[in-house]
């Protein structure tokens, strides 16, 4: 620290008053400045670029936690400490999520269908239990609303759609992206939402039957009652609107361009803690594989009937 400080003042006041004024010896001060980098300053120096581009490419958002993970995965032999420590002294640090603003409006006049899930997310395989809310985003243009439907089995985004109003019809279109990725028959699934009037509507309720999906309706005003999708919508905020180098956001379309490439980096690319810090895209396929390597053995142990002799 003493080294640096010199350093850093030299040019104005030379070296010999600023060691005078640290009580420190010139000339302990040129051996420091003579004596070659340890390995460990060398290694940091060669880490700290690495970081850093690792670090911008995933919307600048990780924390010391993810940027090692990411930095492990990217073949680096660092440890977290050390990671923590560059990112000090590059100044970077991971993002922290803002307060919610409430989107749910909820029709008194609209039945609801029962709640299926209370409060329970966990699914043992993709299309079991979808979770679908709504955010809004503010733009100089005027308010962009967002909706994202979410596969609570990997917390894959797997429909969503960006518009200027909170209509019936956005959350319909979100519904035909999760519909188009996921196949136009899903028998068992079970659509859950809060109790918005968008999700409460029949046409909604229509569709999701064409699709062969159960709705399930929470209460209102809980996140714990939509915890998936309550997750979701501060992540957006956090990392793609509010996110370091983000907007600003002039109109509605910029917001939807922007979310287009966030939820690709999400479902393909991005850390999860809950999935075994894996993204989401990665986390269906080892379970893709894990059942198909199930299948193979169940198959192979199936003895072929004998024929009469």
């Amino acid at each position: 620290m003493t080294v640096e400080f010199i350093d850093q003042n030299r040019e104005e006041f030379g070296v010999e008053p600023v060691c005078c004024a640290l009580q420190v010896a010139p000339s302990t001060y040129w051996t420091s400045k003579r004596r070659p980098l340890s390995a460990r300053a060398v290694s940091g120096a060669a880490l700290v670029p690495v970081l850093l581009a690792l670090w911008q490419a995933d919307y600048s958002v990780y924390g010391a936690r993810k940027l090692w993970i990411a930095a492990r995965r990217a073949g680096c032999d660092v440890g977290r400490g050390q990671v923590a420590r560059l990112m000090g002294q590059l100044g970077i640090r991971g993002v922290k999520r803002a307060k919610k603003v409430r989107t749910t409006r909820a029709d008194p006049k609209a039945g609801r269908p029962a709640d299926l899930v209370e409060r329970d997310f966990t699914a043992e395989r993709p299309n079991q239990l979808w979770a679908a809310d709504l955010t809004h985003v503010a733009t100089w243009s005027g308010a962009a609303y967002a909706c994202f439907i979410t596969d609570a089995f990997s917390r894959r985004i797997v429909g969503w759609r960006v518009a200027s109003n909170m209509r019936t019809q956005m959350v319909l279109d979100a519904l035909e992206m999760a519909r188009w990725t996921r196949g136009a028959r899903l028998e068992g699934l079970i659509a859950h939402a809060d109790a918005g009037s968008q999700f409460t509507s029949i046409r909604y309720s229509e569709r999701l039957d064409e699709i062969g999906a159960t709705p399930s309706i929470g209460s209102v005003g809980d996140s714990h009652d939509n915890a998936p999708a309550e997750a979701v919508n501060p992540l957006s905020k956090t990392e793609l609107i509010r996110g370091p180098g983000q907007g600003p956001w002039r109109t509605i379309d910029d917001v939807e361009l922007a979310t287009l490439g966030w939820v690709h980096w999400y479902n393909t690319d991005r850390i999860h803690g809950y999935l075994n810090d894996q993204s989401p895209d990665q986390f269906e396929t080892a379970y893709t594989a894990a059942k198909t390597g199930q299948t193979r053995t169940e198959n192979q142990n199936i003895q072929p009937a004998q024929n009469p002799g």
